[in-house]
C-alpha cells in the first residue's frame, strides 16, 4: 500500500506540474480535454492517496477509479510527446490495479 500511496503522490504532482507547462506551451498541449484529463488525474490521485492512508476499506474502489483515469491521462501524455508524465501516470496504473484487486 506504501508504493501506491507514493505513486499516487508522484502522479499528483507530475500532472499538477504538466498543467503549468501545457498552459504556457500553449496549442495541442493546452487542449481543453488533455487539461481536463491531467485535472482529474490530479484530483482522483489526491483522494486515492487519502482513502488509502486512512485505510478505507473502500480505497479498492477507488483505486481501480485511479488506475482508469491515470491510464487515459497517460495515453493523452504520450499523445502531445509528454512521455515523462505518461509514465508516471503509468506507474499509478500499476499499482492501483494491485491494490483494486486485493478486494
Amino acid at each position: 500500500m506504501h508504493e501506491c500511496i507514493h505513486n499516487c503522490e508522484d502522479c499528483r504532482d507530475a500532472c499538477l506540474h504538466a498543467i503549468h507547462d501545457c498552459l504556457h506551451k500553449g496549442g495541442k498541449h493546452a487542449d481543453p480535454h488533455h487539461v481536463g484529463l491531467l485535472m482529474d488525474c490530479v484530483q482522483i490521485c489526491n483522494t486515492c492517496h487519502d482513502f488509502m492512508l486512512r485505510h478505507s476499506p473502500l480505497h479498492v474502489i477507488t483505486c481501480g477509479a485511479c488506475a482508469d483515469i491515470c491510464e487515459a491521462c497517460a495515453k493523452s501524455c504520450e499523445a502531445i510527446g509528454e512521455n515523462e508524465c505518461a509514465e508516471i501516470c503509468r506507474r499509478c496504473v500499476q499499482s492501483c490495479r494491485a491494490m483494486a484487486a486485493t478486494q
